[in-house]
This record gives C-alpha cells, sequence and structure tokens, in this order.
C-alpha cells in the first residue's frame, strides 16, 4: 500500500466543502482552502421547513446552522452557496426510515443519507458544475494503492472514527471523497482549538447528536405521528401475553428499556425484545441470552472497491459506536454471509453491517436475516426489497 498523500492533495482542485455549521466540516473545509485548492463551501437544506428541526446549535439542517456555515467560509475566504435537496432528502432519507420500522427493521439514517445526499446528489451536482472532490468533516481516510485505485480507511483516531457510516461509498465515489480530518491523530479539542485559531466561531458550539430530522429526539413519538397508533400485544416466547404496546414500529431488537411490562418474567431477570412482526403487529420478548447471534444474512451490499472473492477472515462492525468482531464472511448469489467467531447479541434487521480488513473498510450491506445461537430462537424473516 502506498501511504502517499491521495492525489486531491498534491494538485490544485476545484473542491466543494460540504458544511453542516458544526466545527468539523469547517475546520475540514479551512484545511482543503490552506493546502491549496479552490474551495466553495455549500449548506444543504435539507427540510422545507429548517425551524421543524433541531435547534440549539446541533450541527445539523437549521436555519441557525446555515448561517454558522456561511459564516465559517466568510472568515475562511471561500465563497458559500445553499442548496435546496430537501425533497430528496424526505424520499430518500426520512420516508426510508419510515418505511424500515414500517416493516419491523431497524434502519441508520445517517448511512443512507451519506449514500443517496452526501455522496450521491450532492456528487453528481459538484461533477456537473467541474468541481473534482467533495470535501466533509468525516473522521475517515482515503488511501491510494500503487495503482491508482482508492481505499477507505478507518481515522487515525479510533476513538473518532465515521467509517462505517461511510462503507456505503463505491470505488467511483472514493475517487472523489476528500476528509481532511481523517489522516491526523488530533483530538476534538485540538479541532476546536484549531477552529478558535482560524477565528471560527463554531469553534465551541456542541456537536450534533441523534436524528437530525426528529427535532425533540423523541423517534418513537416521531413514528407515531407518521404511522399512527396501532395497538397490538407484547408476548413472551411461548405466545402468552404479558403487555400491550401501541405500535411495533416503536421497538427494536435487543431493546430492554420502555416495555412497561405488566406481567414479570418467572425468573425475575430483564426481558428484552427477540422479535418484531409488523405483519401481526405483534412483539416478542425474552432473556439476554436468546438475543445470542450465530450467522447473519445481508442484501445489497456496496463495495469500496472489488467485492471480495470466497470466504476469507475479517473484522465487523454492527453500529455505529460499536466493537470489532472477528468474523468469516463471503458473498453468495448476491448476499452477503456472516458468521461471527463467538456469538453476538443486539442485531436488528435493518442495521448495516461493515466489514474491515485490519483498518481498511471492505464494503457494507443491510441485514436482513440472523440465526440465533438457541435453534427455537432461529428467526428467518421474510424481507422485501
Amino acid at each position: 500500500m502506498n501511504d502517499s498523500p491521495h492525489p486531491t492533495e498534491r494538485k490544485r482542485l476545484r473542491v466543494l466543502a460540504a458544511m453542516s455549521g458544526g466545527v468539523d466540516s469547517a475546520v475540514a473545509a479551512a484545511r482543503a482552502a490552506e493546502a491549496g485548492h479552490d474551495v466553495t463551501g455549500v449548506h444543504l437544506a435539507l427540510s422545507a421547513n429548517p425551524q421543524s428541526f433541531r435547534t440549539g446549535a446541533r450541527g445539523c439542517c437549521t436555519v441557525e446552522d446555515s448561517r454558522d456555515a456561511r459564516r465559517a467560509a466568510d472568515v475562511i475566504g471561500i465563497p458559500f452557496y445553499v442548496w435546496d435537496l430537501a425533497e430528496r432528502f424526505r424520499e430518500d432519507v426520512v420516508a426510508d426510515f419510515v418505511a424500515e420500522y414500517a416493516a419491523g427493521r431497524t434502519p441508520n439514517p445517517c448511512l443512507r443519507c451519506n449514500e443517496k445526499i452526501k455522496f450521491a446528489a450532492l456528487l453528481d451536482k459538484a461533477l456537473a458544475l467541474g468541481f473534482d472532490a467533495v470535501c466533509t468533516g468525516h473522521y475517515a481516510a482515503v488511501v491510494t494503492r500503487e495503482d491508482g485505485s482508492r481505499e477507505l480507511h478507518r481515522a487515525s483516531d479510533a476513538a473518532k472514527d465515521q467509517s462505517y457510516v461511510l462503507g456505503v461509498l463505491d470505488e467511483r465515489q472514493l475517487a472523489h471523497a476528500m476528509f481532511p480530518l481523517g489522516d491526523t491523530l488530533t483530538t476534538k479539542e485540538e479541532i476546536r482549538a484549531e477552529a478558535a485559531r482560524r477565528g471560527l466561531a463554531v469553534a465551541k458550539k456542541p456537536d450534533s447528536h441523534d436524528i437530525c430530522f426528529i427535532a425533540d429526539g423523541d423517534t418513537q413519538g416521531f413514528l407515531a405521528r407518521s404511522l399512527g397508533s396501532a395497538q397490538g400485544a407484547i408476548v413472551d416466547e411461548s405466545g402468552a401475553r404479558v403487555g400491550t404496546h401501541e405500535g411495533a414500529y416503536g421497538f427494536t431488537i435487543g431493546q430492554r428499556k420502555g416495555l412497561r411490562l405488566g406481567i414479570p418474567a418467572d425468573d425475575g431477570k430483564p426481558r428484552y425484545v427477540l422479535d418484531i412482526s409488523p405483519v401481526s403487529n405483534t412483539v416478542t420478548v425474552g432473556p439476554a441470552e436468546a438475543l445470542d447471534v450465530t450467522a447473519l444474512t445481508a442484501i445489497r451490499p456496496r463495495w469500496c472497491g472489488a467485492p471480495p472473492t470466497g470466504p476469507a477472515a475479517y473484522t465487523a462492525q454492527l453500529r455505529a459506536h460499536g466493537d470489532d468482531v472477528p468474523v468469516t464472511a463471503e458473498v453468495v448469489d448476491g448476499e452477503l454471509r456472516v458468521r461471527f467467531g463467538a456469538p453476538v447479541r443486539g442485531i436488528a434487521p435493518g442495521q448495516a453491517v461493515v466489514l474491515y480488513d485490519g483498518t481498511r473498510v471492505v464494503g457494507s450491506a443491510t441485514i436482513a436475516t440472523t440465526d440465533r445461537a438457541t435453534a427455537r430462537h432461529q428467526e428467518k424473516p421474510t424481507v422485501t426489497v
């Protein structure tokens, strides 16, 4: 592997810097400009009514954030525009989020946004306008091999690594991606200090959290407003009713809190969500050990380069801030089959599994089914793609 700088760092390029209004994207844009690139800042308007998105300097999607991004662009000395992608965002991210929960799955809207908005809609528009690369404040690294191909790697600082939510990027998108924060071992405090030295007012702005299009952070309330109330049964593994819910979409596999069960377990131990059936509107709960998963099948794989051939050993990450787990994986009939070295808990259909070879991101896929460690807990739900 050649650890020399990405070609986008060797010559002066036209770079479109996606500026959310937060400190990371502002510093990324500043670094790109300082490197000698011809940088233009752009803020994505992702809501037809920005006041409905999260407020309080959350770093995403509000009128306040748009103004913060504009002020940062002025300080850096680069042109700045606001692009309206609200309709595309509503269709590709928000509507998909609601539909996935309605189908009993647990989606990750950040991956969807990176795939469909920042590195599809935004990148396509940027290339059409003559830009060479899109720059973002993600913590990840693009490495160029000797043959000129690009690889996506974890950030130098593992604690801030965001490669999981970028695992949906293909080689073409990586060829036009720039992550100025990913290849330096820099703490968040140092990034804020750098922003302050550069005169960027966002230096002390809090990081964004939660889901940007859910203004109050109440995911269950958002889904209830979107899908309506639908009372159903919560049952144990024997099928006995132990509680009632107002919508199966309000639950996710592995959930423990907020179940409001009327009948305690015989052994007095906590119970967890084991299965969600949108057809019967039933939620099944049981003991923690029933969540043990030995293997999974994932659909719609996307590869950050050439797809793997034959079974091989990798590590896998199953959630944005999850640990690496050793796996054996292979592609069979267009689906990704993953087997764990030891049982893993809390895996929900709809989540992404991202494969790694060392620090290199191999690719990602959407979890469709899981195999439970205990035969009677195996689940093979029908997934509509």
